[in-house]
């Protein structure tokens, strides 16, 4: 029987069992409040084992990146690649932006956490500048990670010369360290159901309110990167509507997309609607599984908005300065996020990092995003998927607009205009 349950259990999709545990959590919170301290023990193990896993992710997955990266990109490459790094930026700065207008405090277990607000920018930049020294073993041990991701981006870079055995092991070892995530991910249900039941046990229905804020800001940001930024973006590129452009690719990717909850899976979607746009297949064959790793919009906003949550409630004071230099951390942070569902969430603790916040205080926020993440982790991959389609396309329409051979029909699937190869 229980080998039927657990069979059951790995079929049904995250998405309804995480809407499960999140319905038990705050009915054992309500109706059975005596039985919240033992339930809470399952949120308490889920936020630990994302303590324990979050750091070694960070450091595999950055150094495999590093080291596979392709040196010998054509020159058609570079313009997609920048498109992806700028609007990942911009993506950045939009959510801080609203972070500061719209500020969120959370329901976070503060007691035990030993939290020393940085002063300014010259003190952020010390103590970034001591964390990126920090011995590579440490930084591990002790949750260092911004000294865990410049370890990696050095390894990575230093092993970008290995030969192409050491590097299918450090692929191999990526794609380990991934699915060891997935089963913890996988557990998220119970977490969650533990994490929403201590919450509600502790301050009532209230505390639900600051993850319908939290949420709200999120979607805001999401929405206008993807209806106002990027259009601004691609119009500054192609000086035509881009409006065309934006609704083929939400349609075509993003609906996908929010379904599948992975950038990954979506790429052979993002192929096809690029045959069908009838773009350059030596170049989309490259940056489309290029940007389901590195241009990750979505993520950038995520991590920005959640660990900034996290310093509004703790009363932390981030001056613009630092706010730039959040942005810069969470755009190399965001090329850097995994591929499962929820994988952005892990990074948050490296933007926490940057202005004082600690694992501890990082990883209830991570757990936080779990909760939310039934709309956020959905709304933030069809963000990143659908750009994938919408900067290849920008990249190469931007040239045949120099060349005079953009046509209006080149924006609609199957109705393009063959690209010159």
């Amino acid at each position: 029987m229980f080998q039927k349950i657990g069979k059951k259990y790995m079929e049904t999709t995250l998405i309804k069992l995480i809407i499960i545990g999140l319905i038990i959590g705050i009915l054992i919170a309500l109706c059975v409040p005596a039985a919240v301290p033992a339930v809470s023990v399952l949120g308490d193990f889920f936020v630990k084992a994302l303590k324990g896993v979050a750091p070694i992710l960070v450091f595999v997955l950055v150094m495999n990146a590093m080291a596979q990266k392709n040196s010998d990109a054509s020159a058609s490459m570079r313009p997609i690649v920048k498109l992806y790094i700028f609007a990942t930026f911009c993506a950045s700065l939009v959510a801080v932006a609203l972070s500061f207008a719209f500020p969120v405090m959370l329901q976070l277990d503060i007691a035990e956490a030993t939290v020393k607000p940085p002063s300014g920018i010259e003190e952020v930049l010390h103590n970034l500048l001591l964390s990126v020294v920090d011995n590579p073993i440490h930084a591990l041990a002790s949750a260092n990670y911004i000294g865990i991701l410049t370890w990696a981006i050095l390894a990575g870079i230093a092993l970008h010369a290995a030969n192409d055995q050491t590097k299918a092991m450090l692929q191999d070892f990526a794609r380990a360290i991934t699915k060891v995530v997935q089963w913890v991910i996988r557990l998220a249900p119970f977490g969650i159901m533990g994490l929403v039941a201590n919450a509600i046990g502790a301050s009532g229905l209230g505390a639900l309110l600051g993850y319908v804020k939290i949420l709200g800001v999120l979607l805001a940001a999401f929405f206008g990167v993807a209806l106002i930024m990027n259009p601004l973006i691609v119009y500054f590129q192609i000086h035509r509507n881009p409006y065309p452009l934006i609704w083929t690719t939400l349609r075509e990717s993003g609906l996908y997309a929010f379904f599948t909850r992975s950038s990954a899976a979506n790429i052979p979607v993002n192929l096809s609607l690029c045959e069908r746009l009838h773009l350059n297949k030596d170049t989309y064959s490259i940056s489309i599984p290029l940007g389901a790793t590195i241009n990750m919009s979505g993520a950038a906003i995520t991590i920005a908005v959640m660990s900034l949550a996290a310093a509004h409630t703790l009363g932390i004071n981030i001056d613009v300065p630092t706010a730039l230099l959040l942005c810069l951390v969470t755009t190399i942070g965001a090329c850097g996020a995994s591929g499962v569902a929820g994988g952005s969430l892990l990074l948050i603790p490296v933007a926490c990092a940057s202005f004082g916040v600690g694992n501890d205080i990082a990883m209830q926020v991570v757990g936080i995003g779990f909760i939310i993440g039934v709309i956020q982790d959905s709304c933030e991959t069809a963000l990143n998927s659908s750009t994938d389609v919408l900067f290849t396309a920008t990249a190469e329409f931007a040239e045949r607009a120099k060349a005079g051979t953009l046509k209006g029909t080149d924006m609609y699937p199957d109705k393009a205009g063959k690209a010159s190869l």
